[in-house]
């Protein structure tokens, strides 16, 4: 265990970690810095687990008074306040300004959940960002894809995560049924959708930059691209993501960019995963969540990669110097390492059993699985990634090796992993 100096954290409040942000307690616990955990009124409707993990000293409901949360956190202790996922990010924000911890901007901070207020924040840093519209006027948005942006175009509620209702249109017809669906239901928190955002169609490839933030200096932990299909709807899923070399000239590009995105959000402490295009002209944000990546297994990455986004991010807390002395970029790859999202593509199915997974962990490179469902559960045909089954790493010394596997992965899927008896 490493020695906490005078003055630092031993005690820091995780806002709605119930899914990759529990990761964050076992990794602050070795530098001995406890876990209070706060809950939100509005936290992921998908994320929530029926059992909450251990570990965490305490369990705070806040009912909405952020003077009265704090009083009970600065009671407890806390000296940091961290977004546990992507419903916690306001709420952090929120209280870390009124107890005057280390915290973000408070400047606009709707931007860092608001997609098109974060559109605004980098229009006025003057950093390259897509052709965005807010509208609750069906034909306000169509009149602008026919006159302006053209198709196809990209439909989403405004405060998005995890591919919610995210959909490319190609049509005026298009745009109108999905307008519809998406006006008529909530966002991932449970939240009404009272405005749709509809955004340009960035053409190129798509990656994610994960960064741990301190005081305002930046540390690129990973970058990874996003390899996609498109499916019947106007869908687009993801097949699996695979990490650029921190040499690659791309890798330099993504970076220095996502540090801009960064500032312009006001983004000075803790986790980020930026979604960025590449595209001809150079890149441009798809989005950014001032939070951890998802799908993170530290044990896991630590396998093919040098460095992962939890372990920085609890380090930061507990050792800030030696995070200072960091170069803005710590991450160098081990091994070929592959994040495969498992894709029902039938409006058919169940949750995999052990024993059909058992064709899975078969596989040479099979290093780790996580399945969204309980064995058995009826399964919807995957569109985003709420209702994906779940994910596979895998990680081998040779990418033909990786690329076999991936390929036999996906027979798998289709001939039989998804079959049985519903529950």
């Amino acid at each position: 265990m490493s020695e906490i100096s005078p003055g630092r954290p031993t005690r820091v409040a995780l806002v709605d970690a119930y899914s990759a942000g529990h990761q964050l307690v076992p990794a602050l616990d070795r530098y001995g810095v406890e876990c209070v955990h706060v809950r939100s009124p509005h936290p992921d409707i998908h994320a929530v687990k029926s059992k909450f993990p251990d570990g965490f000293v305490d369990d705070i409901r806040h009912d909405g008074d952020v003077a009265a949360t704090a009083a009970e956190l600065r009671r407890r202790g806390v000296s940091r306040v961290i977004a546990g996922g992507e419903s916690g990010v306001e709420l952090t924000d929120q209280l870390s300004a009124e107890l005057g911890t280390p915290g973000n901007g408070m400047t606009r901070p709707g931007s860092r959940r608001n997609k098109y207020e974060m559109v605004l924040a980098l229009r006025d840093a003057g950093v390259s960002h897509a052709a965005t519209i807010i509208s609750s006027d069906v034909d306000e948005v169509i009149e602008w894809a026919d006159s302006y942006a053209g198709y196809p175009v990209v439909l989403k509620p405004v405060a998005s995560s995890g591919r919610d209702n995210v959909v490319v249109c190609a049509t005026a017809e298009e745009v109108r049924a999905t307008y519809q669906r998406i006006i008529s239901g909530n966002d991932r928190v449970g939240k009404p959708n009272t405005v749709v955002l509809a955004q340009e169609f960035l053409a190129g490839d798509e990656y994610f930059v994960n960064t741990v933030s301190l005081d305002g200096g930046h540390h690129t932990v990973e970058i990874w691209r996003y390899h996609k299909r498109r499916i019947e709807g106007g869908h687009t899923v993801h097949d699996y993501a695979q990490p650029l070399s921190p040499d690659d000239p791309k890798a330099r590009k993504l970076a220095a960019y996502s540090y801009q995105v960064l500032d312009a959000l006001e983004i000075r402490n803790g986790a980020s995963h930026a979604e960025i295009m590449l595209t001809a002209e150079g890149p441009i944000l798809v989005e950014c969540a001032a939070r951890i990546g998802g799908g993170l297994i530290p044990e896991i990455l630590d396998r093919g990669l040098a460095a992962n986004q939890i372990d920085l991010l609890a380090r930061s807390v507990a050792e800030p110097e030696a995070v200072r002395r960091l170069p803005s970029s710590v991450f160098r790859l081990l091994r070929h390492i592959r994040f495969v999202n498992l894709i029902n593509l039938t409006d058919e199915g169940v949750a995999p059993s052990d024993e059909a997974m058992s064709a899975v962990r078969a596989l040479p490179s099979w290093a780790h699985t996580v399945l969204m469902h309980p064995e058995g559960r009826p399964l919807v045909r995957t569109v985003d990634f709420a209702t994906q089954p779940g994910f596979v790493f895998l990680i081998a010394d040779d990418l033909a090796t990786l690329n076999a596997d991936f390929d036999r992965l996906r027979e798998i899927e289709r001939e039989h992993l998804y079959a049985g008896s519903a529950r």
